[in-house]
């Protein structure tokens, strides 16, 4: 089967701790592409490039706070493309997500949050689109989470995101207007510009304990390989068919038909084709109105 981002070049940021960013870049690079990843996280990066390498693929490590103005994000676009050309894919993943009260948060944890989940991308669009423009193709993929919705109510759940999520929610809801925005002004110039949602939680590491313990119901989580999936179909569909969508990942999956495959690209999910998934979907929604999802949404690296 041909390679679907051969000779392509991608940045992923936040691929530091073995979850979306992670399997992404990992895929990315199955895939064919030459791929740089950042994170703060030299050590998680370093294990990211191993497990990218193990595959025979290619990357490049640039340690990069997104936090801060002044941390190496102005600069990142230029690095990547002297080390491995014109950006060709940019995937903005890195996010933090702190989930408490809104009347807790210093000023200080407002802008460290907003820094990451909004000015970040922000930037790195202004940085990457110009070059992508010029060819005349290129693909931008901003991560995002259900918590960006509008909680139903009044009357609203006792807990979760509803309750905890409107730092994290309303700074995922001005990413989703960004993609949109940005969408509407590289319209006919070959670009897509799109966001992807996990459908619930995506297993990761950070949230194995939490499945395991009970806290969270197991049918809402979905496994990194069908968030991959969803994702790299954003970042390889040209802009006629994929463009300025805020896409859930099962639900897409299910709409392109499209085969489920491990991070490798080489062995398809067992359980989770497109035939699979109406019936994942309505497990996920009985056990969200069962009351044991507080914690969907969760979609960190």
């Amino acid at each position: 089967m041909p390679r679907q981002c051969e000779g392509r070049v991608a940045l992923v940021t936040g691929a530091s701790q073995g979850g979306t960013g992670t399997a992404l870049a990992i895929r990315l690079a199955a895939e064919g592409a030459r791929v740089a990843i950042t994170a703060r996280s030299e050590k998680g990066l370093a294990e990211t490039r191993q497990r990218i390498e193990a595959l025979s693929g290619e990357a490049h490590v640039i340690a990069c706070d997104l936090s801060d103005p002044s941390g190496g994000r102005e600069r990142l676009i230029d690095e990547v493309e002297n080390a491995l050309g014109p950006v060709d894919i940019l995937v903005n993943n890195a996010a933090v997500g702190p989930y408490q009260p809104f009347d807790t948060f210093s000023l200080r944890e407002l802008e460290h949050t907003q820094q990451i989940n909004v000015w970040a991308p922000w930037l790195l669009m202004q940085q990457a689109i110009g070059g992508m423009r010029e060819r005349g193709f290129g693909w931008v993929l901003n991560m995002t989470t259900s918590v960006a919705e509008l909680p139903p109510g009044p009357p609203f759940a006792r807990s979760g995101p509803a309750k905890a999520g409107t730092l994290y929610g309303g700074g995922k809801a001005m990413l989703n207007r960004l993609t949109v925005g940005v969408a509407s002004e590289v319209e006919g110039q070959g670009i897509a510009v799109n966001a992807l949602t996990p459908q619930a939680a995506i297993l990761t590491r950070a949230l194995e304990a939490a499945r395991e313990s009970g806290a969270i119901h197991s049918q809402l989580f979905e496994p990194l390989d069908t968030m991959v999936e969803a994702a790299l179909a954003l970042c390889t569909t040209g802009p006629d068919e994929l463009h300025a969508r805020i896409a859930y990942s099962l639900e897409l999956l299910i709409e392109l038909d499209r085969p489920v495959y491990d991070l490798s690209g080489t062995r398809r999910l067992e359980g989770w084709q497109p035939a699979d998934l109406p019936e994942r979907l309505e497990e996920q929604s009985r056990a969200l109105s069962g009351g044991k999802g507080g914690g969907y949404g969760l979609s960190t690296d």
